[in-house]
């Protein structure tokens, strides 16, 4: 199966926007093929308000974010591949999603992994 992580951050996204609340991202933008600028990442992190009055164009498909955004007041492409969206949350009160680093859509079929597992939720405060 396909990563759920695009659909998540996508219904997210909305649910945040419903309460009006200002949905960030948390990136791990070392990732390859994350395009951020480079000033404002902090321990291999950055943290993006894609809230509609700070981002342009905001599209989120099934492999990647992307957006302009303003930074220092000059305009930017922002690229991320989705699996380098590490959360989703509202600035207001933390609520929102963490995903798992090394979530890619899980096993490949008839793997030695491919066997029933038990759900694991976390409770993210």
């Amino acid at each position: 199966m396909t990563s759920n992580r695009p659909y998540l951050i996508r219904a997210v996204n909305e649910w945040l926007l419903d309460n009006r609340c200002t949905p960030h991202l948390l990136v791990n933008a070392e990732a390859p093929g994350v395009d951020v600028p480079r000033q404002y990442i902090q321990d291999g992190k950055i943290v993006l308000n894609i809230g509609p009055s700070a981002v342009e164009g905001l599209r989120v498909s099934n492999d990647e974010v992307t957006f302009l955004a303003r930074f220092s007041g000059v305009s930017q492409l922002v690229s991320l591949p989705i699996g380098a969206v590490l959360a989703i949350y509202a600035k207001e009160n933390g609520r929102g999603m963490m995903f798992s680093e090394d979530e890619d859509g899980g096993p490949e079929p008839g793997g030695p992994d491919d066997r029933p597992t038990r759900p694991a939720l976390k409770v993210v405060k």
